[in-house]
C-alpha cells in the first residue's frame, strides 16, 4: 500500500512541477507542444534527469501516455539492456560535451527506434542550469536504409568474390591447356561471355537463384539451330530447379562448354545431329537427395575419344566439383557424347 502512496505522491509532485514549469516558460512551452518534433524537458537538479514535460509528438513517437512519462528518469526511454557506451552518450549530451548523439530507444510496445538526440540547457536569471531541453529526430527509416545498404554491399562483395574465383579458374585452365596466345585469348573470351549471360540471368532474378531450364536455354541460345528441323534438334526436359548464384554461374559456364563442343565437333556440327538435355531429382535409399542430369548428343559426326583431357572438359569437371561438389562423367560414345552430371541436393540448397 505504501508503494502505491509513494508512487501517487511522486506523480503529484511531477504534475506540480510541470504546472510551475509551464507557468514560468509560458509561450515557449506552448510552442514546444505545437511542434511536430518530439521534445521533453528534464529537471537538471536531479541526477537521473526526471522528465517534467513531454509534448504530443514525443508521446506519439514512443506510444506512452503523458502520465506514464512525467517523473520518469530520462533514461527510461533507452532500449532495455542499454550498454555503458549508450548511457555515456546520454550523459555527455546532458553535460554539454556532445553536439548530438544517435541513440537507440524503446517504445512502450517494446519495439526499438533510432533517434538523433540533441540536449540544450535552460538557465534561470542567474545563469544556473535548471532544466534540460531534449529533442528527438526519428532516424529509424534512415538507419534501416543504412543497414540495408550494408547488407547490399556485403552481398555485392560476396558475388564479386565468387565471380572472380570463377574467372581465375577459367584463366588458369586456359593457360594450362594452350600455349598460343591467340587460342588462350579466345578461350578466355568465350568463357567470360558465358559467365556474363549467367550474370544477366541472375540479375533478372534479383540474384536470388536461377532455374536449371533457364541456364540450359541460355547456354544453347547463342548456338540456336535455325533450319526446319530445329525443334527436333534441341530438347530440354525437366523442372526448373532453382540453384543459388555461385552454383548457377558454374553451371552456366559448364553448359556453354558442352554447347560449344557440340557446335564445333558434336551433334550440332552437321545438319542432322541433335542434343537432348534432361534431369530428375533422385532420392537414394540412404535419403541423399540429388539432381542427375544427362546431356546426350546423337546424329552428329562419329565421335572418337580424345587422347588427352581438353580445356573444356577440365572446366566442366573441376568447376562443378568445386562449386557444387558434383561428379561429372564424360562418355565419348561413337554415336555421340553423353555427359552425366550428378549434383548433391544439399549443395544446391546452400
Amino acid at each position: 500500500m505504501s508503494e502505491i502512496v509513494d508512487k501517487s505522491d511522486k506523480q503529484k509532485e511531477a504534475e506540480a512541477d510541470v504546472k510551475a514549469f509551464e507557468e514560468r516558460l509560458g509561450p515557449f512551452v506552448v510552442a514546444a507542444e505545437e511542434t511536430r518534433m518530439a521534445m521533453v524537458f528534464a529537471d537538471a537538479t536531479e541526477l537521473d534527469h526526471p522528465i517534467i514535460f513531454a509534448n504530443d509528438a514525443f508521446l506519439a513517437l514512443t506510444g506512452y501516455a503523458r502520465e506514464e512519462v512525467l517523473g520518469q528518469s530520462f533514461n527510461f526511454i533507452m532500449t532495455s539492456g542499454a550498454d555503458d557506451a549508450a548511457l555515456s552518450k546520454i550523459e555527455s549530451e546532458f553535460a554539454g560535451k556532445s553536439g548530438g548523439a544517435e541513440v537507440r530507444c524503446q517504445r512502450k510496445d517494446g519495439s526499438d527506434f533510432w533517434a538523433a538526440l540533441i540536449v540544450s540547457p535552460v538557465r534561470d536569471e542567474n545563469g544556473k542550469i535548471i532544466q534540460h531541453f531534449a529533442s528527438f529526430v526519428d532516424l529509424t527509416k534512415h538507419m534501416d536504409e543504412q543497414s540495408q545498404l550494408r547488407m547490399l554491399v556485403d552481398e555485392l562483395n560476396h558475388r564479386v568474390k565468387n565471380t572472380l574465383a570463377t574467372v581465375q579458374s577459367i584463366v588458369l585452365q586456359a593457360l594450362r591447356s594452350a600455349v598460343d596466345p591467340k587460342l588462350i585469348a579466345e578461350a578466355i573470351q568465350s568463357r567470360l561471355y558465358a559467365l556474363s549471360r549467367s550474370h544477366d540471368l541472375l540479375t533478372r532474378e534479383n540474384w536470388k537463384s536461377a532455374g536449371l531450364r533457364d541456364l540450359v536455354g541460355d547456354a544453347l541460345a547463342p548456338f540456336e539451330v535455325k533450319d526446319a528441323g530445329a525443334a527436333r534438334r534441341l530438347s530440354i526436359t525437366g523442372e526448373n530447379i532453382r540453384f543459388p548464384p555461385s552454383s548457377a554461374l558454374a553451371l552456366g559456364v559448364a553448359f556453354n562448354e558442352l554447347a560449344t563442343n557440340a557446335v564445333k565437333y558434336g551433334a550440332l556440327a552437321n545438319a542432322t545431329g541433335s542434343v537432348a538435355v534432361d534431369w530428375q531429382s533422385v532420392i537414394a535409399p540412404g535419403g541423399s537427395d540429388r539432381v542427375v542430369l544427362h546431356w546426350r548428343e546423337t546424329g552428329g559426326p562419329i565421335v572418337t575419344p580424345p587422347e588427352h583431357k581438353g580445356f573444356g572438359s577440365s572446366v566442366i569437371e573441376r568447376g562443378l566439383a568445386y562449386q557444387l561438389n558434383a561428379s561429372v562423367t564424360m562418355d565419348y560414345r561413337r554415336e555421340g557424347l553423353v555427359c552425366l552430371i550428378d549434383i548433391p541436393m544439399g549443395v544446391r540448397n546452400e
